[in-house]
């Protein structure tokens, strides 16, 4: 059994957008929480022979193509592997057979990619994407890939595949990644005296290990001189691609151009090379060898491979990390005493009945910053805080959350104080943050955060003037600072939301959420986590490679809340409603086609073939100036070096299925690239829901405060949606012409058919009988209470427009003011969540679920 992709004639950086899978959409298999766990898998040996073409179209109008294939296995081998040419033929015929071997854990998709050889560049005529998972070992099968129908293009290719002699190998998965054991190859370079240069340059040795994290590393090296340079070099591999260790000795000369400028023009000369097999080695023996280099030359070193154990530093799980588990533990006691004086019980519920209850922030620059004060002061008069097990912000509404974490016993101190503090920075003038002697600070920070090893780019500039903005001083704290304020659980527990996205690609194809916590960051797609001090470090493996400083909370800000982390079809989408139409236009024509085989075996995770038209060379243009994010968050990617596991598609969290979707594509996802890109998460869904919809949390009871005005019921359709995707239960949204004209304060939503789903209550941002009433129940009497009231909070001339960072101390009171009252003057829906949130606890419980 196989499953292929056919892509048709496009641009290679385009592969990735226009690949398309199929996977018929089924009810998906429960398959549990993964944990860490240890898998002994075998090998196998493919070898994949590339027969033949026919009736292909070139590029060129006057002639016929020169064909070759390229085929890419990066799972098996790091190298992309080629025919030969054949020059201007329609029916090219190559008969070259390709060995690869293959780990049965990991999905193993392999790339073959028709050429037409061009003198200035190699065109890209097709691809087919194919995974070799499902071929019944022992027997020869021919494969047909329809290029083209309308034309009669098609691509032989015969695979074969048989077990590999060498013995099964443990590998560590959690279900979706797999870790390999990583290989560390250290060693120096000895002097040596048969080494013979010119007097008019230098040497230098590069070395070089296909496959390894680090790159190619040149060392200079003077024999004739009376210094030693033993000079260490350090490798880390995955021995399962069985690398090679690739030696260069080069020599530059000095050639004198001109004898009146004395102009030097440097040139080198390849003096030899050779290569060490990595599996050669003995694993935890140093060896001293000479390598032959040719013409005379070879090379000493001394080499030591050592393999690493299965203490990863990247922790692979669904689980909560340990520190969230001991936060619940304390916090479901301190709940259950707030619950039992809140809803006048008589006895204080258990721990297993106390319900789990998260408060989310949705962005808004400082609009949400400033009405999440105010409706986390409602929450604190009504004495709710303590009840409340996570506080979870994106955007905007993290700058707050942020700014009260400083204080590590916030909820129990009247919020007036943060709120006072909070209304002096924003009422403030802003001029300061772009003086000259501002703008050398930043500069310096910078340049600072570059020798740091760090990834420098405008998110960092963006975040220190957001520190300005916000504080008006320095701000050394960084996240990991925060595990002070939940230590004893005396606060909610928070969790900040971004998106990680691709380059060239729409916010609505790719986005996955990461969370951040003072404990870790991480992907629960994935089930891939990091130490909060850890991320931005570099990892291979799951293993930490070089330790760089934790970055600090302005920075995180900066990304956290950019509110230009936005591509210029992003923008238009905010701004007009609707996303740049004619790129759609520009679009490939997507069709299903039959591979032309009989397929019996029904796998739920089959990929069919798809054929794709490409839109033009145009498209490639227009997608990099419209969709690329050029001031996204650049980190280290703490997953590289793991792959996906054969079974990754059974995951709730992957859209495989879902037309031209990357989740289809194991060798794009995020695992294999080198860097993460991060954006503000509200250019995904604006309000952090995914975070706490996973199941590990459990959360009985949402608290939504809405704080964008053009569409106040949107984070809800869309989160809906993503459940839907997912198989997330999720209550049904349903609301009124009414309620979309005029919403009202609080909306709550219930599945009653289905108790997993959560509570839902939702607060619009809205001024309604805030008008009328100072105080739930009491009336406005004077013309200044009357005139404070009424105002309205959206408009073109509102002083709560996104982009403004400036209000005048009435304008940030009333602000304040109005969603303190909505969330008071909704008291009664409050209790009654809670109260319903309790009773399915105990019945849970009772039915012992």
């Amino acid at each position: 059994m196989f499953r292929a992709v056919l892509l048709s004639r496009v641009s290679s950086p385009m592969l990735p957008l226009l690949t398309a899978v199929l996977f018929q959409k089924k009810e998906r298999e429960d398959t549990g929480l993964y944990h860490q766990r240890r898998e002994k898998h075998p090998y196998y040996n493919l070898a994949v022979k590339v027969l033949r073409a026919r009736n292909i179209k070139g590029t060129d109008l006057l002639t016929k193509a020169d064909c070759f294939v390229q085929l890419q296995l990066p799972t098996a081998s790091p190298n992309a592997d080629r025919t030969q040419v054949v020059d201007n033929s329609s029916n090219p015929e190559w008969n070259k057979t390709f060995q690869y071997r293959i780990h049965e854990p990991v999905k193993n998709m392999l790339y073959l990619t028709l050429f037409d050889e061009d003198f200035f560049a190699n065109d890209e005529l097709t691809s087919v994407v194919f995974d070799v998972e499902g071929i019944k070992p022992g027997k020869p099968i021919k494969r047909t890939f329809q290029l083209n129908p309308e034309d009669q293009e098609e691509l032989d290719v015969e695979f074969y595949l048989k077990k590999c002699s060498d013995a099964p190998t443990e590998v560590l998965t959690n279900g979706v990644l797999v870790a390999h054991p990583c290989l560390s190859l250290q060693g120096v370079i000895n002097k040596d005296e048969k080494l013979k240069l010119s007097e008019k340059g230098s040497c230098q040795v590069k070395l070089s290990v296909p496959g390894a994290y680090e790159k190619q590393l040149c060392i200079p090296c003077r024999p004739d001189s009376d210094e030693d340079f033993r000079t260490p070099f350090v490798f880390h591999v995955d021995k399962e691609m069985c690398p090679e260790l690739e030696v260069e000795l080069e020599q530059s000369i000095n050639i004198l151009q001109d004898e009146i400028t004395s102009d030097i023009e440097k040139h080198s000369m390849l003096l030899g090379q050779g290569t060490v097999p990595v599996k050669s080695l003995p694993v935890g023996q140093e060896v001293d060898m000479t390598i032959p280099l040719g013409k005379g030359h070879s090379l000493d070193l001394s080499v030591k491979a050592e393999e690493s154990t299965w203490d990863l530093d990247v922790r692979l799980s669904f689980d909560l990390c340990e520190e969230e588990k001991k936060f619940l533990d304390k916090r479901k006691k301190m709940a259950s005493r707030a619950l039992m004086k809140t809803l006048k019980l008589k006895d204080a519920p258990g721990k297993d009945e106390v319900p789990v209850v998260a408060i989310l922030g949705s962005g808004g620059g400082i609009r949400a910053l400033t009405s999440l004060y105010g409706s986390l002061s409602g929450l604190q008069q009504l004495s709710l805080l303590d009840s409340t097990m996570y506080l979870c912000g994106i955007s905007g509404s993290t700058w707050c959350v942020s700014a009260l974490y400083k204080d590590t016993d916030w909820s129990h101190k009247d919020l007036q104080g943060a709120i006072g503090d909070a209304r002096d920075k924003v009422s403030s003038s802003k001029a300061g943050a772009f003086s000259s002697e501002r703008i050398k600070y930043y500069i310096q920070e910078l340049k600072s955060m570059q020798n740091d090893g760090r990834k420098v780019s405008f998110t960092d500039l963006w975040g220190l003037i957001i520190q300005h903005f916000l504080h008006q001083k320095d701000d050394p704290s960084k996240l990991s600072d925060q595990q002070k304020a939940v230590r004893r659980a005396q606060n909610p527990y928070p969790i900040y939301a971004a998106i990680s996205v691709r380059h060239n690609f729409r916010r609505d194809d790719f986005t996955e959420w990461c969370e951040f916590t003072p404990y870790e960051v991480g992907f629960r797609k994935y089930g891939a986590f990091v130490r909060t001090e850890d991320f931005g470090s570099e990892f291979f493996m799951g293993h930490l490679i070089q330790k760089h400083p934790e970055a600090r909370m302005c920075s995180l800000m900066g990304m956290w809340g950019s509110a230009f982390a936005a591509s210029l079809d992003d923008v238009c989408l905010k701004t007009v409603g609707s996303g740049l139409s004619f790129l759609e236009s520009l679009k490939d024509i997507i069709k299903v086609i039959d591979d032309g085989q009989r397929l019996h075996f029904q796998d739920c995770s089959r990929l069919k073939t798809r054929l794709i038209i490409p839109g033009g060379p145009i498209l490639q243009i227009f997608q990099d100036i419209f969709t690329s994010r050029v001031t996204s968050w650049e980190t280290f990617n703490f997953m590289n070096g793991l792959y996906l596991h054969k079974d990754y598609v059974k995951n709730r969290n992957f859209l495989a299925w879902k037309g031209t979707h990357l989740d289809a594509f194991p060798n794009q996802l995020t695992p294999m690239v080198d860097s993460l890109y991060l954006v503000d998460g509200g250019f995904s869904i604006n309000s952090p829901f995914p975070l706490v919809l996973q199941p590990e949390r459990d959360v009985d009871v949402i608290l939504s405060f809405n704080y964008s005005w053009e569409a106040p019921f949107q984070v809800l359709l869309l989160t809906q949606k993503y459940c839907e995707e997912r198989d997330i239960p999720f209550p049904q949204i349903i609301l009124s012409e009414d309620d979309v004209k005029k919403p009202k304060e609080c909306y709550m939503f219930t599945d009653d058919k289905n108790p997993k789903a959560p509570i839902v209550l939702h607060f619009p941002l809205v001024n309604d009988t805030f008008r009328k009433y100072k105080a739930p129940g009491v009336e406005r009497k004077s013309e200044d209470e009357k005139s404070f009231g009424d105002f309205v909070i959206e408009g073109k001339d509102s002083p709560y427009r996104t982009l403004n960072f400036t209000y005048e101390p009435h304008d940030f009171d009333r602000l304040v003011e109005v969603t303190r009252y909505n969330v008071l003057n909704n008291k009664a829906i409050l209790l009654k969540a809670l109260n319903l949130a309790l009773s399915r606890r105990k019945l849970k419980k009772g039915n012992g679920l």
